[in-house]
Order: C-alpha cells, then sequence, then structure tokens
C-alpha cells in the first residue's frame, strides 16, 4: 500500500475530491445567489447534476470493462475541468444562465459517471484484491480530508470573488488530478476480450450478475432507497441554510465541514469497524446508527444550534463512509476482473436512479412544505434505507451454508 503508484492515486484523488467538493457548494450556489433560483428550479439543478447516471450508467460499464482505466481517468478528469470553466466565462460575458447552468450540470455528470466506474475497477488492479478494505479505507480518508477542507475554502472563496469564480478552483484541481493519473506507471493488462461483441449482450451480462446475486441486489436497492432520500435532503439543505437560517456562505461551508469530519473519523475506523463487526452486519448498522440524527438540522434554529445540529451531518457521513468501505469491498470481492466495469455501472445505474428524482421531489418538496419539511422527510427515508442489507444479513446468518460476508 505505500508503493509509488499507490501514492499518486491517493494524490490524485485529493486534488479531483476537493475540486468536487467545491463544485458541490458552488454550483447551486450559483443558482441561488447569483441567479435566484427557487426551490423547484435548486432541485431541477440537483436532478440535472445526477441524470448522467441514468442516461450512459449501463453502456459505461460494458465500455470501460473493453479498455485500460488509467486513459478514462485522466480523460474524464480533464474534460470536467474543461466544462467547469464555461460557468465563470459566461458569468464574467453576462451571459450565465440557468439553461447553462443545466448544461454544465448534465454533461459533468456523465464525464464523473465514466470516472466513477473506471475507479472502482481500477482499484483492485493497483492493490490487489486481499487489500481492498485497506485500500478503499485510506481513499476513504483522504476524500474525507477534503470533504471538510472543500466548503471550508469554498464558503469564504464564494463570500469573496462569487459562486462562479470559485469554479475555478474545481476545475484546477480536476486538472491537477488528472495530472498525476498520467504519472501511475503500473501497467495495465489489456483487458479480456468480449464473450460477446455487441455492446447490448454485454451490458445484459453485467446486469444479469447482478440482478441475480442476492448480496449485490441488496446492496443496490439500499443504495437506491438512501440515495434518493439523500438527494431530497441535500438539496433543500443549502436552501434551509441560506434562506432559513440565514447564513453567509462562509457559515454554510462551516457547517457542510462538519460531513467532512464525520467522513474523516469514519475513514479511520472502517476497516477496524469491518473485522470487529463483521462486513455484512456493519452495512445496515452503520446506516440504521447514524442517520436518525440527521433530524437535529430541521430542529435547528440561527445561532449556536444550528451548528450544534451539524453534528447529526457528521453523524451521517461517519455512516455513509464505513458502509461504503464495507461494501464496496465486498463487492470488488464478489466480482470477477472481467465483470467490475459493469457492476460498477450497474449497481450506479439502479442505485443512482433514483437520484435525479430525488431532486426532483426535493424541489416539488420544498415548494409544498418547505425546505423544513423536505429535510424531516428526507432523513426518515435515509433510515429506512438500512431495511433491505438488514434482511439479506438477517436471511444470510440464519443459512446453514451462508455467511454475513456475502456468500451469494
Amino acid at each position: 500500500m505505500g508503493d509509488g503508484d499507490f501514492r499518486r492515486l491517493f494524490a490524485a484523488t485529493a486534488l479531483g475530491q476537493l475540486g468536487d467538493r467545491i463544485v458541490f457548494l458552488a454550483l447551486p450556489l450559483v443558482a441561488i445567489a447569483t441567479l435566484n433560483a427557487d426551490e423547484f428550479q435548486v432541485g431541477l439543478l440537483a436532478a440535472t447534476t445526477t441524470t448522467g447516471s441514468l442516461l450512459v450508467g449501463l453502456p459505461a460499464g460494458a465500455w470501460v470493462d473493453r479498455m485500460r482505466k488509467r486513459p478514462v481517468l485522466v480523460g474524464a478528469d480533464l474534460l470536467r475541468a474543461l466544462t467547469l470553466l464555461t460557468i465563470p466565462a459566461a458569468w464574467w460575458t453576462g451571459l450565465l444562465t440557468l439553461g447553462l447552468l443545466y448544461a454544465v450540470a448534465l454533461l459533468h455528470g456523465v464525464l464523473t459517471v465514466f470516472f466513477d466506474v473506471a475507479y472502482v475497477s481500477y482499484l483492485p488492479h493497483l492493490v490487489g484484491r486481499e487489500k481492498l478494505v485497506e485500500g478503499n479505507a485510506r481513499l476513504s480518508a483522504i476524500r474525507s480530508v477534503t470533504s471538510i477542507g472543500g466548503p471550508t475554502v469554498a464558503g469564504p472563496l464564494i463570500g469573496l470573488v462569487g459562486a462562479p469564480a470559485t469554479l475555478l478552483v474545481s476545475s484546477a484541481g480536476m486538472t491537477a488530478s488528472g495530472l498525476f493519473a498520467t504519472r501511475i506507471r503500473r501497467r495495465e493488462e489489456k483487458p479480456e476480450p468480449s464473450r460477446s461483441p455487441r455492446l447490448a449482450a454485454e451490458m445484459a451480462e453485467g446486469l444479469r450478475f447482478v440482478l441475480q446475486h442476492r448480496t449485490l441486489r441488496a446492496i443496490m436497492v439500499a443504495d437506491a432507497m438512501f440515495n434518493l432520500s439523500l438527494v431530497m435532503y441535500q438539496t433543500m439543505l443549502l436552501v434551509f441554510l441560506e434562506r432559513a437560517m440565514d447564513l453567509t456562505p462562509f457559515g454554510t461551508g462551516l457547517v457542510l465541514s462538519g460531513m467532512g469530519c464525520g467522513a474523516l473519523l469514519g475513514a479511520l475506523t472502517a476497516t477496524r469497524l469491518s473485522k470487529r463487526i463483521g462486513q455484512g452486519r456493519v452495512i445496515w448498522l452503520a446506516t440504521l446508527t447514524t442517520c436518525p440524527l440527521t433530524v437535529l438540522m430541521p430542529l435547528a434554529r440561527p445561532g449556536w444550534p444550528l451548528y450544534a445540529a451539524a453534528i447529526g451531518l457528521a453523524a451521517l457521513s461517519l455512516g455513509g463512509v464505513v458502509r461504503v468501505v464495507a461494501q464496496s469491498s465486498l463487492q470488488q470481492a464478489l466480482t470477477p476482473d472481467r465483470l467490475l466495469g459493469r457492476m460498477s455501472a450497474t449497481a450506479r445505474f439502479v442505485s443512482s436512479g433514483g437520484v435525479p428524482l430525488g431532486g426532483l421531489l426535493g424541489g416539488a418538496s420544498g415548494s409544498a412544505f418547505g425546505a423544513t419539511g423536505t429535510l424531516w422527510i428526507g432523513a426518515a427515508g435515509m433510515t429506512a434505507s438500512a431495511l433491505p442489507t438488514f434482511l439479506w444479513w438477517m436471511r444470510l446468518s440464519r443459512s446453514p451454508s451462508g455467511t454475513a460476508a456475502g456468500t451469494p
């Protein structure tokens, strides 16, 4: 785990994730603060950002399985950086509109699908299957650090130069990430030839593999429930902080940096918790014990109680990282090399399929019940998402031939 190639991937992850975390805060604030978007328009932006998974999710996996992964990582990073540059350019020339913002969000989301699918498929090649939990935990740790630093850096920058100009920093981070990835020296083996040259047949093979595997299927359904509810929650969280709590961009960044603190703690403890509690059990237990605390946010009032409510966001991130490290390692370990891209893309396609719907529902719910009411709905949905993996684990633990580690 200490070799130079992993360190280069580690550095690329840090820089790319820093850019991505700034996008997470700055892009909605371009709509909210610069273009005066209403609740539904903010929800539509969130939906557009994640529609890429539906548009190219399944074919992306088949395409990535046909090629070496590093060029995909580099190309996706550089194209995302270029795409983000159009927003500050349009702002400076007076051409910035919600339509352009939606277009950039959609293209950025499509490129992110290719990046994420290649990333998940690349890690087993780089560290070996026996070190997947440790590798995922270390990469989650640096992503968590940047989750703290991203909003903390973005908040003052947005206050100083505006949300559109802040996206220049995101673009620079993704450019640097792509350049670091080009320095990884370990040569990838050429992917095995497909059993079928037809893209549709390859997509169907990946889809069948995931849907017929009860462990992968349970994780995917739980993720779909969680992601839909999380996007509803996050869509109105920025509206809640900006308008109901009357926070400055710096204050919003400070509250959101609490999520990074929780994520860092989760990354540091994920390997130990998986070994002590069990990889199968920790997947549902992490969700069930942390998501209920997200109700602290809609209970908040302006002032210090609001920052105390950020504890709920920290708990959400802690549980999320522990769950993702455990289930990602399990998914990678259960999948043959030739199907890693399609497994990742299929899981992402199904589990993220509800994300655009979550953005639309979040916007519609915000219009109907207000940002506070939507936060309550999202918190309840995230907590309920533990049910599919809990039922899977119960069934597996009672089976004489099964184990809670994920026997199909």
